[in-house]
């Protein structure tokens, strides 16, 4: 049986979820503080409209996916998951660490599916890379740098790193496998209050180094994360098209006579299925519902973005 899931914010973000659930036959219902908005996807999509008051004590619905502003997220997710609901938190799914915490501790309470909206885990091309680097085509990583640059997606509450970047800290994350013990951020404002630029270095226990770089004020958009090996470098750029999403250079560096030599090799291009990164998230969704298994991206893990974000806060302004 597919588990009855209802949507509670319509906003650009909740509208792709509504329509990529219909498409998966488990959407139920949709919620919204603006009535109007809910009841026009629910003609539109065949579903109920149901008011936000009352979404989390229906016992129709099993699973509520929140698109909210992130401030919201937090008591939004501790009233459902009390109320025996699994969720799927879009990111940030707060705005501070205790927030973040506590909803998860909730979940954990109640013992509630609680997945996060890092929905570049499930793409495709960073699946393979993660299977590259598992299978140690790459070597040793020794550095990851992250560029997600382009022109919009202004908010009020978010500036670039905290709207950009924890998709970026997750697929660090994945390929790490632990939290960073140093960070340093830097951001620019130059709109208004919020930082419209953000750089993050981060230091992990084994070493390994990783940098990332936000913005929202880019001319050109840049989609890009490259890891470093010691056998190979690989890039996975998701502005290009799906055969060329994923490369590997297999460029060569040595010490000859105490200088450094190196040979420069053409990428190649590692094949890619093509799929719908939120399609396979929502999949992932309704199969740890059923199952009950821990989500990819987990409570835990949204945790350790957020508390990154925390610290590359501090340089910003």
């Amino acid at each position: 049986m597919k588990p009855r899931i209802a949507v509670l914010g319509c906003g650009y973000w909740g509208s792709n979820h509504i329509r990529t659930l219909k498409g998966l036959g488990a959407l139920y219902a949709v919620s919204d503080a603006n009535r109007a908005r809910a009841e026009g996807f629910a003609s539109e999509q065949e579903c109920l409209a149901i008011d936000a008051e009352v979404l989390f004590t229906r016992p129709d619905v099993d699973a509520i996916v929140m698109a909210l502003p992130p401030q919201f997220h937090a008591e939004a997710a501790i009233k459902a998951v009390e109320n025996g609901k699994d969720v799927l938190v879009e990111k940030p799914i707060a705005l501070t660490v205790p927030d973040a915490e506590r909803a998860v501790a909730a979940a954990e309470a109640n013992d509630r599916v609680f997945m996060v909206g890092h929905v570049l885990r499930f793409h495709p091309a960073f699946e393979k890379l993660k299977e590259l680097i598992d299978q140690g085509e790459l070597g040793e990583v020794k550095y990851i740098h992250s560029h997600r640059l382009g022109l919009g997606k202004f908010h009020t509450e978010n500036d670039a790193l905290w709207d950009l970047a924890p998709h970026d800290l997750s697929m660090i994350l994945a390929i790490t496998g632990e939290a960073p013990v140093e960070t340093r951020g830097e951001g620019a404002a130059i709109l208004d209050h919020l930082s419209d630029f953000a750089h993050l270095h981060m230091r992990f226990p084994n070493g390994l180094r990783s940098h990332l770089f936000a913005s929202r004020l880019n001319p050109y958009r840049e989609r890009r994360l490259t890891v470093v090996g010691t056998k190979a470098m690989a890039v996975f750029d998701d502005v290009e098209p799906w055969e060329r999403k994923l490369a590997v250079y297999r460029h060569a560096v040595w010490q000859d006579s105490g200088h450094w030599a190196f040979t420069t090799n053409e990428p190649t291009y590692v094949p890619v299925a093509e799929g719908m990164p939120l399609t396979r998230e929502l999949e992932h969704f309704i199969s740890c519902i059923q199952t009950r298994e821990t989500p990819r991206t987990s409570g835990e893990e949204a945790i350790t973005v957020l508390s990154i974000l925390t610290a590359g806060s501090n340089g910003h302004g």
